[in-house]
């Protein structure tokens, strides 16, 4: 089979590719951060959107057919791709759509990620693709789809699954597959207890991304064998997959950097942690994810918003950024922020020091705050003299306290006001 992995192909394939992301999960080791919103909703990297990443991935790939589908807490991720994503021309074939759970073929709501797709397939016929791909909405990277839809039509797959290599200790947390020598998935196993390692490192898993290019004729068959299963729980990872290895042509698609065939970054920020490292990643010299490279652009709704200001330059006030990305509409008034990610229309007041901490939308910086290790969510007003991240056991009291030790403030936990979380 011809190697593709370092061709683009925006062609015929991603033309006639229907790209589906689910969105609708619920992001519960976020914690405060997805009370109010789903997890691919959740603000990262200064401006955008956890969705855009997928979304974005489609657009330059050129797949321009793309569904959406929600359910938990969406409102605010429906608002988001009606306003970011609406430059599409229908007149072409291009859109995105959003698949809100409706109950269109039973009276439940989406029981699993199969279940979600298998209740829009009236939908999905009359846009008649030759291949649909199913996303995760809540990863962070950059990948180009076409080159494995065009590994999974060369190989002649009835399913690929994109994969990446995990430490052995994290694999509890994927799907983990074992290939031959072809690259033929013969084993898999979602969420095992006891992960199996690659023959070749013992301490790694091959694992699976949560990324599926499907023939339509084949996944439109399994969705409708898998709702009629008993005890299914209709979920592509636990059931589907499982179910079609022995009999059918299942490939892997191993994620690597094109230029360099290394492991590709891709991150899962569905904890504090992992999200708080992920932003402040961004901020290095030369970040493995870099916003600012023109040849694949992270696409966003973006508020027109004035640019950044510092003001004050006197001892002890001055007002700086080190190490920092800092976004459209702040204003840093006499006050010092170090390697640190703040995101749109944030003010923070004179004499406050902000260290390690990440720092979303709308949010208010009283005078005299020492804030490090955080992440403050939107629209919160941090009261003047407020301390974070010196004293956990002190701030355990009113905040939560990720397993690494990173504070997480809310507006509910500050006894504020909930403003409608946009």
């Amino acid at each position: 089979m011809k190697d593709v992995s370092n061709q683009r192909f925006v062609s015929a394939l991603t033309q006639n590719t229907l790209a589906l992301i689910l969105a609708g999960g619920r992001g519960s080791r976020l914690k405060g951060l997805t009370h109010w919103r789903a997890k691919p909703a959740v603000p990262f990297g200064g401006k955008f959107r956890i969705v855009d990443f997928p979304l974005s991935n489609c657009i330059n790939s050129g797949i321009r057919r793309i569904g959406v589908l929600t359910q938990y807490k969406s409102h605010s991720l429906i608002l988001h791709v009606q306003k970011g994503w609406g430059f599409l021309r229908g007149e072409f074939n291009e859109f995105v759509e959003l698949l809100p759970a409706q109950q269109r073929i039973q009276n439940n709501w989406y029981e699993g990620t199969a279940d979600a797709v298998y209740q829009n397939l009236d939908i999905f016929r009359n846009h008649n693709p030759d291949y649909i791909l199913i996303l995760a909405g809540d990863h962070i990277y950059r990948m180009d789809y076409g080159a494995m839809i065009a590994h999974h039509a060369a190989s002649q797959a009835d399913l690929t699954v994109g994969c990446i290599e995990v430490e052995l200790d994290k694999a509890r947390a994927f799907g983990v597959m074992a290939i031959n020598e072809d690259g033929r998935v013969v084993e898999f196993q979602e969420k095992p207890d006891h992960p199996k390692a690659l023959p070749n490192n013992d301490q790694t898993a091959l694992a699976s991304m949560g990324i599926y290019v499907f023939n339509k004729d084949f996944l439109f068959e399994q969705l409708i064998k898998d709702a009629d299963t008993r005890n299914s729980t209709h979920d592509f990872g636990h059931d589907i997959i499982p179910s079609v290895i022995k009999k059918y042509r299942v490939m892997a698609y191993p994620f690597r950097d094109p230029d360099t065939n290394a492991q590709a970054y891709w991150r899962d920020v569905g904890t504090i942690d992992a999200f708080w490292e992920a932003n402040l990643e961004l901020i290095g010299v030369t970040p493995q994810l870099n916003l600012y490279d023109k040849k694949w652009p992270i696409w966003t709704y973006q508020e027109q918003l004035p640019p950044a200001k510092f003001i004050f330059d006197d001892d002890g006030r001055r007002g700086m950024a080190v190490d920092s990305m800092v976004s459209g509409g702040c204003i840093i008034s006499g006050s010092t922020v170090r390697h640190s990610l703040l995101f749109s229309n944030v003010r923070v007041n004179s004499y406050s020091t902000i260290n390690d901490s990440v720092i979303l939308p709308n949010v208010r910086i009283g005078r005299n705050c020492r804030i490090r290790r955080a992440v403050i969510d939107e629209g919160s007003n941090i009261p003047e003299g407020t301390i974070i991240g010196e004293d956990l056991a002190e701030d355990a009291k009113r905040f939560e306290i990720s397993a690494n030790g990173i504070v997480l403030v809310t507006p509910g936990n500050l006894g504020q006001a909930l403003n409608h979380v946009r």
